[in-house]
């Protein structure tokens, strides 16, 4: 597998300080497979752990029980080599895309930054070139967006450059948390269109994490529901959202609006 969760379990709480002890996460075990990029979408309600599991395959938080593997290898366990491989081929795409920037410099630096520390290229030169190529792929215009400060780039343009910073690095895996939640309706479709065309184009598998059922259909090839930090549903994303079986992510594909506006919500279609 490239990337797995194997019954994971995070805990908060407890301790010296004495406080209730809390599950973010129970036995959770996920995984993308190596031999065909994959985009999974992780899909369920407010608190029901999609950061928190984020976190974990991005190597942010520890389990507290249970194991995430890069490659077949336990990220907890790498040796710096390693370690610096799974950096620069897992890479992540935040909710936010202005927490993501330091006001302070040109939008040019996260883009720079990190082509040159991870030995990509071996000059600013060569560091801009591939910068430029990797706005372009996104559909921003060089001219437009490098020499910018963060405030002055929508937030559609903000986040469409952290999707290009994640590409110049040549990742296998991009983990998209609630990336289109924060930008509005009209540039949401460009985004996902973006997100979808790393996995065609560029052979990059995708963790999409949304509270979006209907997003998630659109770009998925599987989806796994999530519900008090539980996966209670996982499989291909046709059958889980035309044929949910578990009582939960039934609501969830109920309070989907229906696109005919016609058709009174919560009335599905064989009633209608």
């Amino acid at each position: 597998m490239l990337l797995e969760a194997d019954s994971v379990e995070v805990a908060f709480g407890g301790g010296i300080s004495g406080g209730a002890r809390r599950l973010a996460l129970r036995g959770v075990s996920l995984a993308l497979p190596a031999d065909q990029p994959t985009i999974l979408a992780v899909v369920g309600e407010s608190g029901s752990g999609k950061t928190t599991l984020t976190r974990l395959l991005l190597g942010l938080l520890c389990p507290t029980a249970g194991t995430v593997r890069y490659l077949g290898q336990d990220i907890a366990r790498m040796d710096r080599a390693a370690h610096a491989a799974f950096r620069r081929e897992v890479q992540a795409v935040f909710q936010d895309p202005f927490a993501a920037y330091n006001p302070f410099y040109p939008v040019d630096r996260i883009l720079i930054l990190p082509a040159r520390q991870f030995g990509l290229v071996a000059t600013r030169a060569a560091a801009y070139a591939l910068a430029e190529a990797s706005l372009v792929q996104v559909g921003l215009r060089p001219a437009e967006t490098l020499g910018r400060y963060p405030h002055q780039l929508s937030g559609g343009q903000r986040q469409r450059l952290m999707v290009a910073r994640a590409l110049m690095l040549r990742p296998r895996v991009i983990v998209a948390d609630e990336p289109v939640s924060m930008v509005d309706a009209s540039l949401r479709a460009t985004i996902l269109q973006n997100l979808y065309g790393l996995t065609v184009d560029h052979r990059i598998s995708l963790l999409y994490v949304t509270h979006d059922l209907a997003t998630a259909y659109q770009v998925a090839d599987r989806v796994a529901v999530m519900q008090n930090g539980v996966v209670v549903e996982e499989g291909d994303v046709e059958a889980v959202i035309r044929r949910p079986q578990h009582p939960y992510t039934q609501a969830l594909v109920a309070a989907i609006p229906p696109p005919d506006p016609t058709v009174p919500w919560g009335v599905d279609d064989e009633a209608a």
